[in-house]
């Protein structure tokens, strides 16, 4: 991906291209209980919405904060306003699938003479540390619907996996050795790999790890209180530690479907356990429908301002 994919008619089919999903999620919504939605909105009230965006602001926030610990950890230093600016534009590209779209981050912080392969890292390190956060949310109320053990697993091996590797320097060295003498693309993919994971390597030391993992607990409880209070406010008489579970699950149902920013998976999984939870379903689209406006489309909201101010190509920015 370079500069010119983030400017001129590019730029407009990737900002057309997402209206275009907000608009036909909003529309699925509303045809399969729009009066529900409209109850729900009415529930929930400003208070409550605000609410909710104010604690995924603060996810946001959060998540910033461990980015710009990863980047330093490289040993790059961008000022805070454009950085922030910059780690906003990704959100545009959440409805992309796994959330790839937001590498688009890589291309604008080229101009900081960051390389590609450490903000790739970063990246890497935040979809990590996530999935340990929402995993670690979700234990507590794992004995509530043992259907989702082998989803939990499954993410937890994951983990396991990528912390294994990025913790076993002498298998990169392997490859490192034996992708130097290759020719085209596949020793050059692979010299990139292993430089890659080196950078990502940075971004896991003991102190950098907890204090990320702290980071990522704080952000997704924060945007996990907010489905609390909106299923409150709805007249749902749940505890905090199942909504939190059906949130944290959700969230694992929706990244493993690898759909684009895990739409239909994460609202199939959040519709379905509160079901389970004898809720109506009128009541429950509501408020699913009502946290991934706060939510997701909060993000691509922001994200789209933040892209849309950077027509500019970044080599050609002073």
């Amino acid at each position: 991906m370079t500069a010119a994919y983030v400017s001129g008619w590019r730029l407009r089919v990737v900002v057309l291209s997402v209206v275009v999903a907000a608009c036909g999620y909003l529309l699925v919504s509303i045809l399969t209980g729009w009066r529900g939605v409209l109850v729900g909105l009415e529930a929930a009230g400003w208070a409550g919405m605000a609410f909710a965006l104010c604690m995924s602001s603060l996810n946001y926030l959060l998540r910033f904060t461990r980015w710009q610990i990863y980047m330093r950890s490289m040993g790059h230093r961008v000022p805070v306003l454009e950085h922030a600016r910059i780690y906003l534009t990704g959100f545009a590209l959440t409805t992309t699938p796994g959330k790839a779209g937001e590498a688009i981050r890589a291309v604008f912080l080229r101009r900081h003479g960051v390389d590609y392969a450490s903000a790739l890292a970063a990246m890497f390190s935040e979809r990590l540390s996530d999935l340990v956060a929402i995993v670690a949310l979700c234990l507590p109320g794992l004995d509530l619907d043992p259907r989702l053990h082998v989803l939990v697993l499954l993410s937890m091996a994951g983990i396991v996996a990528a912390l294994a590797l990025l913790g076993w320097p002498a298998w990169q060295v392997r490859v490192a050795a034996w992708a130097a003498p290759l020719q085209g693309r596949v020793g050059h993919l692979l010299r990139h790999l292993v430089h890659l994971l080196r950078q990502a390597r940075r971004c896991h030391t003991p102190r950098l790890l907890m204090a990320s993992t702290v980071l990522s607990l704080l952000a997704w409880s924060a945007e996990a209180l907010a489905f609390h209070v909106l299923c409150a406010r709805l007249g749902m008489h749940l505890t905090l530690g199942y909504t939190v579970f059906v949130y944290a699950a959700s969230m694992i149902a929706g990244s493993v479907s690898l759909l684009p920013g895990g739409l239909g998976g994460t609202e199939a999984a959040m519709v379905a356990l509160l079901l389970l939870k004898g809720v109506a379903l009128p009541q429950a689209v509501a408020v699913t429908v009502l946290i991934r406006l706060a939510t997701l489309w909060f993000a691509v909201a922001l994200g789209l301002m933040a892209l849309t101010g950077m027509r500019k190509p970044p080599e050609a920015a002073a």
